[in-house]
Order: C-alpha cells, then sequence, then structure tokens
C-alpha cells in the first residue's frame, strides 16, 4: 500500500455578493446562504449580511441541524422549515422545502416589480 501525501493550499478570495448586489444584478432577487457552528448566532449573522449587502433572503442554519432545519431569514421576517420525522421517513430532504419557500417569495418579488 503507498502512502501519500495530499497537500491542499487555500487562498483567500473576494467576497462576491457585493458586487453581486451593486454592480452586476442590483434588480435581480438574491438569496445567500449563511451556516454557522453556534445556533445563538446564525439569526444574527444573517441579518447582518442582509443589512451589509442589501438583498433580499438568506437561507441560515447551523452544521447540528443542516439536513433537517433551515431559517429564511428577510429584513421583515423569519420563517423556520424543518423536516418531520414523517418527511425524512419518506424520503423528503430539506432543499425541498427551501425550494418551495423561495419560489413563492420570488414570485412575490416579480410581482411587487411590477
Amino acid at each position: 500500500m503507498i502512502n501519500a501525501v495530499v497537500e491542499i493550499t487555500m487562498k483567500m478570495v473576494p467576497k462576491m455578493l457585493s458586487p453581486l448586489v451593486k454592480d452586476w444584478a442590483p434588480t435581480a432577487f438574491i438569496v445567500s446562504f449563511k451556516l454557522e457552528t453556534d445556533p445563538n448566532i446564525v439569526i444574527n449573522r444573517a441579518r447582518n449580511a442582509l443589512e451589509v449587502y442589501q438583498h433580499q433572503v438568506v437561507v441560515a442554519n447551523t452544521l447540528e441541524s443542516i439536513q433537517s432545519f433551515v431559517i429564511i431569514v428577510t429584513r421583515d421576517s423569519e420563517t423556520k422549515l424543518v423536516l418531520s420525522e414523517d418527511e425524512v421517513a419518506k424520503g423528503m430532504v430539506i432543499e425541498e422545502k427551501i425550494v418551495q419557500d423561495l419560489r413563492s417569495r420570488h414570485t412575490a418579488f416579480i410581482c411587487d416589480k411590477n
């Protein structure tokens, strides 16, 4: 058996959310994602992102519940999306609820623009 060493080099890259919102797509419906390890700070971090970047929605969650629970955070609301045990047993994934929620928010966003 060969013992190989794997080396990964990482470099900081600029945040792309700011130019996306300000320069590239200022009228678009923009969603970002916030993953934290501490459930006590996830909402504050999501709200801070909304304030700093001025976009529409943050899908926020914590590492411990990454597959079953998210909070959709907007300037005016916090909506909790949870998979029940029955939904998990049926093979449903949290992304299905996220997409359904964001689809309705996007539709409302488009209707408000017209």
